[in-house]
């Protein structure tokens, strides 16, 4: 064979290889479950319904509103030094009050460290979120006290202690849920597809709720996926869903929807909140550096809040007196916690080593011994200063 006829030969196979490359996998259109647009019109959808009276619409919109004026004195607290570190929730208060206020009191929550509103909905006060970024404790709360777990840093982790929990949720005979919160960069993780064949095999009543705000940090969306992030499902043998996370009452139907389907024994349920990462992914990044100020723009058009507002004051549900009582209210919060955490004490030193074991450990007592004596050498040696 000459080379000629041997480049020949080559040539389609390598033309063919480029456009397999090219192709695009096919996959239905997404359908997005919406029951008040951005317009703030009401709208039904045919396998979610919810009816809510004034009092409940007008909650719902009180938990948001105080949760973002929570988040932004956070945000404010941290560049003021008084926190080392803050994970701002803005433009995600529909996805996390909605699903949050689908939950029963014996239902168990397992969060990232990013789900404030969902800790508001719990009774978790504002203030404890705060020790753990302030550096003065490890928690600041009994999960047990509320079902709302210590938040998570390790990316995904939190959702295979969800289905582990949800196991035995299953096995005692109870017919409670368990929900577990991450984002769409954590979808990426092993961790995650590990929860969604074990809860999958084991029928597990979990549903994982997976706020999708757009970017991984600095990662967009359509860098870690090919698909939709709810038909991921479909490959573990559940249901999945999207839904617009922007819409409170969406995402509280369609959360509570997977909660009861849970609680019927029918396995775990994906929903896909659809939402927006107005601000950075925490304080110590920069979006501008690589998202546009265009998109930021279009997504504040659909704030969950604004639009939320819009139909309150359409139906009449709300007057002004209720919105001038609620902004009263969100500064005392903010107020509140504010003074809190500049008046949270700095933990005892030897306090580290407490908790770490229930029966103890000879490795820790070594440590502590340690640790000890390092802290008394500063006393010596400022005695032997004078």
């Amino acid at each position: 064979m000459t080379v000629e006829s041997t480049a020949a030969a080559r040539k389609p196979r390598r033309a063919s290889k480029r456009t397999s490359a090219a192709k695009k996998p096919q996959s239905a259109e997404p359908q997005l479950v919406q029951l008040l647009t951005p317009e703030g019109e009401r709208v039904e959808h045919p396998d979610y319904s919810i009816d809510l009276s004034a009092e409940e619409l007008r909650g719902l919109y009180r938990d948001m509103v105080l949760t973002r004026r929570f988040d932004a004195e956070a945000t404010a607290l941290q560049r003021q030094g008084e926190l080392g570190l803050w994970a701002s929730l803005l433009g995600q208060e529909a996805a996390q009050i909605g699903s949050g206020r689908a939950l029963r009191d014996d239902d168990y929550v397992f969060p990232t460290y990013r789900e404030h509103g969902v800790a508001w909905c719990r009774g978790v006060d504002p203030t404890n979120l705060l020790g753990m970024f302030r550096g003065v404790n490890h928690g600041g709360w009994d999960p047990n006290s509320n079902n709302f777990h210590l938040y998570t840093i390790v990316i995904g982790s939190q959702t295979l202690h969800a289905t582990g929990y949800a196991m035995g949720v299953a096995k005692d005979g109870a017919d409670s849920a368990v929900i577990a919160y991450f984002g769409d960069g954590a979808s990426s993780q092993g961790d995650v597809a590990e929860s969604f064949t074990f809860s999958a095999v084991y029928n597990a009543p979990v549903v994982f709720f997976c706020q999708n705000n757009q970017w991984a940090i600095s990662e967009p969306t359509e860098r870690q996926t090919r698909v939709p992030l709810y038909q991921r499902a479909q490959g573990f043998g559940f249901p999945g869903v999207r839904v617009d996370g922007n819409d409170v009452l969406a995402c509280l139907a369609v959360t509570r929807s997977a909660l009861e389907r849970a609680r019927r024994g029918e396995g775990p349920t994906l929903v896909e909140a659809f939402t927006y990462r107005m601000g950075a992914h925490t304080t110590s990044d920069d979006p501008t550096k690589y998202r546009a100020d265009e998109e930021r723009a279009a997504w504040e058009a659909k704030d969950p809040i604004l639009r939320l507002r819009t139909y309150l004051e359409k139906a009449g549900h709300a007057d002004e007196e209720f919105f001038t009582a609620l902004d009263e209210e969100s500064e005392t919060l903010g107020k509140r916690v504010r003074e809190a955490v500049r008046a949270m004490p700095d933990p005892e030193p030897m306090a580290l080593f407490e908790h770490a074991y229930a029966d103890g450990n000879s490795l820790v007592d070594e440590e502590r011994a340690q640790f000890a004596a390092y802290q008394a050498s500063f006393a010596d040696s400022a005695e032997e200063g004078k």
